[in-house]
């Protein structure tokens, strides 16, 4: 028998199938350990045959296999096949996407203790043995226990009962469990007669993907759980996507109260050995729902029944590495492999997946109003500039302090949203004007005043903060634009009674960062959540009856053509946070335009209006849906080399927008908006396409481009064009 074999390394010019002698044993799927020129590496078998081209004396065996399993399913070999010809990347580099990263280093495997229980008695013990006699004792109360922690409290005793025979000593398996112990509360709500109408349409319908478009509060989550639960009695299994890893605990808390554990978690939050196990039972079955944020749809489950992926319209849907693909293209590849539904879940759709739904394409079903008729947060926009002429120059207007102050008399909960973290967002000195930059970024560093250091958002560097300005040695520092910290520090002032909790990158590190804050929350520790976009998506929290919205237009004016679309969903989505139980809510939004047309759309909760409007001038101007957007983006540490690589791309590009100019809206190259992120100099070719007919020429040529020291991508529809 002989292995197509992959080798696990991700470069051209080894990205081809090479053949090995192999035993029986060996099956698609499995990984492999092969020797590869003079060193010895890891493959994965892509198909395995009985004849094999390659002559014998050049024919090497597999010397062992990795696992006793294959890895692989046939399923995602055929996808990995797919995705590989789709975005013209190595094989390596995309089989690596259906892995726990430290699985493939060989860092992490199954845990193991030895457990001890006592055999059958009767047995007898010397009086005098006080140890003896105490472990017994213990093992009689508490059934088993680690061998381990048995020797750590009654030393020899434990040898001394094994070779008597007293106590038995098992090797088992024993799962790294994620959020052990912690599970939300049992309840299965009966749905309400429009869940239960959208619940059976998603299942009636003959098109595969279906877009639930309800209004924040009007119990989408609950029909995607009622959806879970009929897949489960058919036998078969889900997945469940959310944009967020702060949602992906809250959401796992739900799953497991109502379905045990057949819920697995998915998210690079957890540790090595957590996320490997939760892999594991995914992979042999014993957990039947893969939930977590983007990496989740590679989950390798088998027979799936539904997909959902919840809040559709969030850009961290879109991967910013390679390869660049979007989760909604894999999710509908893997169900229409598996004949299954796949469930878009938003109250801000896109409008690519609006556009798609109203044209027929998606089965559209509306949510319109909240459970029970709540009514929606009144929306109170507040003119800052007017707060500026008052001789108010804080970050809170008069409405919003008064707001505050009568949330918390009545003992309710409020969120702040400011989608800028750290004290400020620059520190300029004011005799001559200079501003602090990144060494390694094109891009001005953020003060952060609980470590007193600035740090750079792209990179993560931080630097001291200078007694005085490093260019003229003027004393008169001034910070500029008010980040999280600053907003928190500022509430202590005001409310000192005020118990805050700030939420954001910085407070939210290690596996259970989001959880903790959100925890504490939730559970009334807090009166105040001073949050990013991280606290506007799909959290629930019945006691907040205020949201407050400070520069509500931050997000208006980048160079990107999807700027509104995004500032309209996040006011739409943090506003959704306030009044879901049975005290209404408010919201105070906070802005300097206050007659821009996208907040009032927001302001009102009128998606359809905002549609209506955003698809003509995306018609008018041809932006997508109605064309699409193409950025080969070229980045080295060596500018020259970088331009030089720049040029031979570019050319090749040429000759296809001159064979084909009619398929271009635009064509040009330039240096990046910013010039340069993490000491690489970033330079792109954008492109504007009618369709994408010419994408696969313009994929092929950037493959065919090696150059040492510089990397060469595509983007389709870039999700950030800076």
């Amino acid at each position: 028998m002989f292995a197509e074999v992959i080798v696990d390394i991700a470069h051209s010019d080894v990205d081809k199938i090479f053949d090995y002698a192999c035993g029986e044993e060996i099956v698609p799927g499995m990984r492999v350990t092969v020797p590869f020129g003079r060193s010895v590496v890891t493959g994965f078998v892509m198909r395995v045959k009985e004849n094999t081209e390659v002559p014998p004396d050049k024919l090497r065996e597999v010397l062992r296999t990795d696992e006793d399993f294959p890895a692989l399913t046939a399923e995602t070999l055929r996808l990995a096949e797919t995705i590989t010809a789709r975005y013209r990347v190595p094989m390596a580099l995309t089989l690596r996407l259906f892995l726990p990263a430290e699985m493939r280093t060989g860092k992490v495997a199954k845990r193991y203790r030895n457990i001890c229980t006592l055999t059958k008695e009767p047995f007898t013990l010397a009086e005098r043995a006080k140890a003896q006699h105490a472990l017994v004792a213990y093992l009689k109360e508490v059934g088993e226990a680690d061998s381990a922690h048995l020797r750590e409290r009654f030393g020899a005793a434990l040898k001394t009962l094994q070779e008597k025979g007293i106590i038995l000593m098992q090797k088992r398996r024993v799962l790294r469990d994620p959020y052990r112990g912690e599970e939300g509360e049992k309840v299965e709500r009966k749905l309400t007669p429009l869940q239960q109408s959208a619940f059976e349409r998603i299942k009636t319908t003959e098109k595969t993907v279906s877009l639930l478009h309800g209004v924040t509060g009007s119990g989408k989550t609950e029909i995607y759980l009622s959806l879970i639960a009929d897949t489960l009695k058919a036998g078969k299994t889900a997945i469940f996507l959310v944009p967020e890893i702060s949602l992906t605990p809250q959401m796992l808390m739900q799953l497991r109260a109502r379905f045990g554990s057949f819920a697995a978690i998915l998210h690079s939050g957890l540790s090595a050995g957590e996320r490997f196990d939760e892999w594991m039972r995914l992979r042999e079955g014993s957990a039947r729902i893969a939930i977590g944020a983007r990496s989740a749809v590679f989950a390798p489950i088998e027979n799936i029944g539904i997909i959902v992926i919840d809040e559709e319209h969030d850009g961290s849907y879109i991967s910013e590495n390679s390869p660049r693909y979007t989760t909604f293209d894999i999710a509908l590849l893997r169900a229409r492999h598996n004949g299954c539904k796949l469930v878009l879940g938003s109250a801000t759709p896109s409008i690519e997946t609006y556009r798609r739904a109203t044209g027929g394409e998606f089965e559209l079903i509306k949510l319109s109003e909240r459970i029970n008729a709540r009514p929606m947060p009144e929306v109170r926009i507040v003119d800052m500039r007017r707060e500026v002429r008052r001789g108010n120059v804080s970050a809170f207007s008069l409405t919003l302090r008064e707001k505050l102050s009568e949330c918390l008399e009545k003992g309710n909960q409020a969120i702040l949203f400011l989608n800028r973290r750290g004290f400020s967002q620059m520190v300029i000195c004011r005799d001559c004007g200079y501003t602090a930059k990144c060494e390694n970024c094109d891009i001005s560093l953020t003060y952060h005043s609980d470590e007193d250091c600035f740090k750079c958002h792209y990179c993560g560097a931080r630097y001291r903060m200078p007694p005085a300005c490093p260019a003229c040695g003027g004393k008169h520092l001034g910070y500029m634009g008010t980040g999280t910290q600053r907003v928190v520090s500022d509430l202590k002032k005001l409310y000192p009674r005020a118990r805050i909790l700030r939420m954001d990158v910085d407070t939210t590190s290690g596996k259970e960062g989001h959880y903790r804050i959100l925890k504490q929350f939730s559970s009334r520790e807090a009166d105040i959540l001073v949050g990013t976009q991280m606290v506007a998506k799909g959290h629930d929290f019945p006691q907040v009856t205020l949201v407050g919205i400070l520069d509500a237009d931050m997000s208006l004016h980048f160079a990107d053509y999807r700027s509104g679309e995004r500032t309209f969903q996040l006011v739409t989505q943090v506003a959704g946070r306030s009044g879901r139980a049975q005290e209404p809510g408010e919201v105070v939004l906070q802005t300097y335009d206050p007659e821009n047309y996208i907040l009032r759309f927001a302001a009102h909760y009128d998606y359809e209006g905002f549609y209506a409007h955003e698809i003509s001038m995306r018609a008018a101007t041809m932006f997508p849906p109605f064309a699409k957007i193409i950025r080969v983006m070229v980045t080295g540490e060596d500018e020259k080399e970088t331009l030089e690589a720049l040029k031979a791309v570019y050319e090749k590009l040429q000759r296809v927008y001159a064979a084909h100019s009619e398929e271009f809206l635009f064509f040009n190259r330039m240096h990046s908006p910013i010039k340069r992120i993490q000491n690489k100099f970033r330079y792109q070719v954008l492109m504007r396409l009618t369709d994408g007919k010419v994408l696969k020429k313009i994929y092929d040529i950037c493959a065919e481009e090696h150059h040492k020291n510089v990397l060469i991508y595509v983007e389709e529809n870039p999700s950030n064009l800076s």
